[in-house]
């Protein structure tokens, strides 16, 4: 087997992608600290997200539609300028005197936009430059990058606006977006053509590829879970850490110890090749049940520290090895539309997480809903290995994909 970065194609790809994730890493502090410094208010902070998040959760599944009809890097190549120039455009905002917060806002929302077109394409442009074989050593080598750019992001985040200030790393984020553009402009993918149909007959045989596979769907309903469990956590964390576990520095160094876990996980997934990847990768998703029950009882800073870096370390060994089986078991003329769903239905979790957790915990106290959360986690992950098609599922005994014949639809 040829390492992937042997193969010219990825290497580009790879590359491209790096910059664009140190750039994507620095960007969140950065944000956060140039909104607040603007207007002082949370509230408005929380309406720049959203207006990257609502279009982006939206046009998800258009976005798919729209890799799969196209050639994949035609469209990450033009979602990369698109970004490149709302990126550049916040920074220049920001670079100003007295920045519009409606600009801000503008500009996040032209980003999220983009970014909901972009995201489809991802494993299309891996399926299209690296053989079978190499894929999951591929996906492991785009998820280390990935989650060693979000372990050293904050600190560079906090340099730079140290050093310039918080719209140059708009700036920066905005050229890291332009290179990755002109990297991806000398890579020639293997594209395979999708019959002309109309846009809703294109989504619904997206959703069939999705339903037709009880591996797959019934996974991706432990995955949505999950994320929003996180959410939970993310949201009562810092309080529980704080106030009753020793300090601000408990959750800095949970967090910290949950990004150095997603890099042990990625570099993990390159070298190990479970017989069952899906069930594996499942059951492994089940320990994030641990960290939320710890923290429920307010168990020492160490024990949940370490629960966290494991539980980390378990999403990012599946995350590759999740991608590698679906590239392999998915038509590659419906790859972005399954994907695509497949996000959908994370990151719309998230946002139900946020929502819930502090109600449920001004309802029922704090505890409540982070075990809530972990018994959900534990059921809908562990849960999947009573699906025989979970079970079953093997690397050996993968079919060639097939794509299924698409039916006629109205309206």
């Amino acid at each position: 087997m040829t390492h992937p970065l042997r193969l010219p194609a990825f290497r580009l790809l790879f590359l491209g992608r790096t910059v664009s994730a140190v750039g994507d890493a620095v960007v969140p502090a950065a944000l956060a600290l140039a909104v607040l410094r603007a207007t002082g208010s949370t509230g408005a902070l929380a309406l720049v997200l959203a207006c990257a998040m609502v279009p982006k959760l939206l046009l998800l599944p258009l976005g798919g539609v729209v890799a799969d009809r196209f050639d994949a890097r035609r469209v990450a190549l033009t979602t990369d300028l698109v970004r490149c120039a709302a990126q550049v455009a916040v920074g220049v905002e920001l670079l100003g005197a007295g920045p519009s917060l409606t600009h801000i806002a503008v500009a996040s929302a032209v980003g999220g936009t983009a970014s909901a077109f972009a995201v489809p394409t991802a494993s299309p442009l891996v399926a299209g430059t690296v053989p079978a074989d190499g894929r999951q050593q591929a996906n492991a080598l785009m998820g280390v990058t990935a989650n060693a750019s979000r372990l050293t992001g904050p600190a560079l985040a906090g340099l730079l606006i140290w050093a310039a200030g918080p719209g140059w790393a708009f700036v920066l984020d905005g050229l890291t977006f332009a290179v990755s553009a002109l990297l991806l402009s000398m890579v020639r993918i293997r594209h395979v053509p999708v019959p002309h149909r109309s846009m809703l007959t294109d989504l619904a045989h997206g959703w069939r590829e999705v339903r037709s596979r009880d591996w797959y769907w019934t996974s991706l309903i432990g995955h949505g879970v999950w994320n929003g469990a996180a959410a939970v956590l993310v949201t009562l964390g810092p309080v529980i850490a704080t106030t009753r576990l020793g300090g601000e520095g408990v959750w800095v160094l949970m967090l910290q110890g949950g990004a150095v876990g997603l890099l042990i996980g990625s570099l993990l997934a390159a070298r190990v090749r479970p017989r069952r990847p899906v069930l594996i990768a499942n059951l492994g998703l089940a320990t994030y049940a641990a960290p939320l029950l710890l923290l429920a009882v307010a168990a020492p800073a160490p024990a949940v520290i370490a629960s966290y870096c494991l539980a980390l370390t378990a999403l990012g060994f599946l995350n590759p090895v999740w991608e590698t089986v679906v590239q392999e078991q998915v038509p590659p003329q419906a790859l972005a539309r399954v994907t695509s769903y497949d996000w959908l239905m994370s990151l719309g979790a998230m946002p139900v997480g946020y929502a819930l957790a502090p109600l449920a915990a001004h309802a029922w106290g704090e505890a409540t809903p982070l075990v809530g959360a972990a018994v959900l986690v534990a059921l809908s992950c562990a849960g999947t290995a009573a699906v025989p098609a979970v079970r079953r599922l093997t690397w050996q005994a993968t079919p060639a994909p097939k794509p299924m014949a698409p039916t006629a639809t109205t309206g």
